[in-house]
């Protein structure tokens, strides 16, 4: 994969993972769009997806930094909550990597779940929020989430639009379903950064240089930033109904496209 497809897929991902109409989905379509049928290469889309999501990760410390700080401090009662919500995605992406991998780079997969993205957040976007604080939820409250965010290892599944809905769902306010989404991406994306990074690193097939991967990650890192600060302005004015309306236009066109193509 080139330098410039990577950097097109890193202004994707920068874009995508934190508005609502998820990364991965948009990164397989792009993907699939870019790459020829008949290029061979030791890095397929699977593998950039996870390298680019390394460097969004990074803008989530940067935002978040304050509230990081305080895990180890006045807000530790919010570990345990992490916690319990990481945990459904380590047992699906453990599973689903083992089980499933093909599926992550299908196209026509993405496109349905786009749909399914799509009417979730159109859904939401009715509802009053409530004024909760993640902060005081229970256990359960955090394992709901946690299963949302484990179903967004689907491609077309946004990770950020399924955990800060079902928030608003279990009564958070619109800032703490943010926060909150965003604290429990930190691990979950990070331990499969980490993984996928010693393995490409130790990786001696890789035929894409390691500084073209890292430059991606650097691009997907400051298009996050500004891509964040937009979400959580939204957020607050209750537009999730404008990214609903994204996700179903393209969800539908994605489909179109792979059964005429099929």
């Amino acid at each position: 994969m080139s330098l410039v497809h990577i950097l097109i897929l890193a202004v994707i991902q920068g874009i995508a993972e934190f508005l609502p109409i998820s990364s991965s989905g948009h990164l397989v379509i792009v993907g699939s769009l870019l790459m020829d049928d008949n290029q061979s290469g030791k890095l397929d889309v699977a593998d950039v997806n996870i390298v680019l999501h390394a460097g969004t990760l990074l803008s989530i410390v940067v935002v978040y930094w304050r509230q990081i700080v305080n895990l180890l401090g006045e807000d530790r009662r919010t570990i345990p909550l992490l916690i319990a919500g990481t945990f459904p995605v380590v047992v699906v992406g453990v599973a689903a990597k083992a089980l499933f991998e093909p599926v992550f780079s299908n196209a026509l997969l993405a496109g349905v779940m786009l749909l399914v993205t799509g009417t979730v957040l159109l859904v939401t976007s009715r509802i009053e929020h409530g004024d909760g604080r993640y902060s005081e939820m229970g256990l359960l409250k955090a394992l709901w989430i946690g299963i949302a965010q484990a179903f967004a290892i689907l491609p077309g599944i946004s990770r950020s639009g399924t955990t800060i809905c079902t928030g608003l769902f279990t009564g958070l306010s619109r800032q703490d379903a943010a926060t909150f989404s965003f604290l429990l991406a930190i691990p979950a994306i990070g331990g499969a950064s980490l993984l996928e990074m010693i393995h490409l690193m130790t990786d001696a097939e890789l035929t894409t240089p390691i500084p073209t991967l890292l430059a991606g990650a650097v691009l997907s890192f400051l298009v996050g930033l500004v891509a964040l600060a937009w979400l959580l302005r939204w957020l607050q004015k209750g537009r999730l109904q404008y990214f609903a309306y994204w996700c179903l236009l393209a969800g539908l066109g994605v489909v179109v496209w792979q059964l005429q193509s099929g």
